[in-house]
């Protein structure tokens, strides 16, 4: 007989399987990320149906198998029914769930990401209607989030060159502040400039420091020909400001990482979708790959633009 465990998990991802089964990939708190076949599931009476659905949590009996484990109970624990009828919570907590799939391990407790997951979807789903663009300020806060839990939080208290603390300039409507994904985060732009000039003047006093010079004849006398020596200039490598920031922009991602960040007034501030944007693409620089359903995020506020400033 085909041993079996306990689990209590999440549905992150379905596929059909033959005529009537399904996979369902399932984030759990004791195991990680489990892939488990839903038998019957896609049947009209299946028990199993509803309860393999997208964002449902099930306490789940699993019987170990060969190549794929297999459900054989399933007792529902909460669901969402929320984000299926709102297209952009929907989207959000699709985003949301490849990030978590992407960091989620196997074989190993995953609870902390199970608890932060079920928050975040939590708090989607309790969003009145009206407002849309909260939906970005939510998807913000969860992304920072699971940055943090997987310790790739971007720097943005601080200047990555000096390390020196910013603090946004409102009173100067073009003041800006850089962003460097492979640094890792905020760039002051006055230190970032410095530095490249700096650069550029060692690289014209060293212009040719970097071929090949004859030593002293004394010295070449006594080593066997040909002898030359190289002279290597070490420098800080400047780093590649990938977007600039307003300090609106700036203080919305400094508020981040603060709970009180849920409290800000985010249905009438139109900057969640530059942040939103930058946190895309910082978050898909470190999971080497796209975002799939920050496509539908960019369609659902492209068409509810007017809601949104």
């Amino acid at each position: 007989m085909s041993r079996t465990y306990k689990a209590t998990g999440i549905n992150l991802k379905t596929q059909a399987l033959g005529e009537s089964d399904k996979i369902v990939t399932i984030l759990t708190r004791e195991f990680g990320l489990i892939r488990a076949v839903a038998p019957g599931a896609r049947k009209h009476n299946s028990s199993l149906g509803g309860r393999s659905g997208m964002f449902v949590v099930n306490e789940l009996l699993i019987a170990k198998g060969r190549s794929l484990d297999k459900i054989t109970q399933a007792q529902t624990l909460k669901t969402y029914p929320g984000l299926a009828k709102d297209l952009g919570k929907l989207a959000a907590s699709q985003y949301l769930a490849e990030i978590v799939l992407c960091q989620a391990l196997s074989e190993q407790p995953q609870e902390e990401l199970y608890e932060i997951l079920n928050e975040h979807l939590s708090r989607l789903e309790t969003l009145p209607k009206t407002e849309i663009s909260s939906i970005l300020a939510y998807l913000a806060h969860a992304v920072f989030h699971l940055l943090a839990l997987a310790g790739l939080t971007p720097q943005v208290q601080v200047c990555c060159l000096t390390q020196r603390p910013l603090t946004p300039d409102f009173t100067d409507p073009n003041w800006q502040v850089g962003f460097s994904i492979p640094a890792g985060g905020t760039v002051c732009l006055e230190n970032w400039e410095r530095s490249r000039r700096q650069g550029e003047e060692e690289r014209g006093t060293h212009g040719n420091s970097s071929f090949p010079q004859p030593l002293n004849h004394s010295i070449t006398s006594s080593l066997p020909k040909p002898a030359y020596q190289t002279v290597v200039v070490h420098r800080q490598e400047i780093p590649v400001i990938s977007c600039r920031l307003s300090a609106i922009e700036l203080a919305m991602l400094q508020q981040l990482s603060q709970p009180e960040i849920m409290q800000m007034d985010a249905a009438k501030d139109y900057g969640w979708l530059s942040v939103e944007h930058i946190l895309r693409q910082y978050t898909q620089y470190h999971l080497g790959r796209p975002i799939r359903s920050a496509t539908l995020i960019d369609s659902y506020f492209a068409a509810n633009h007017d809601a949104t400033i």
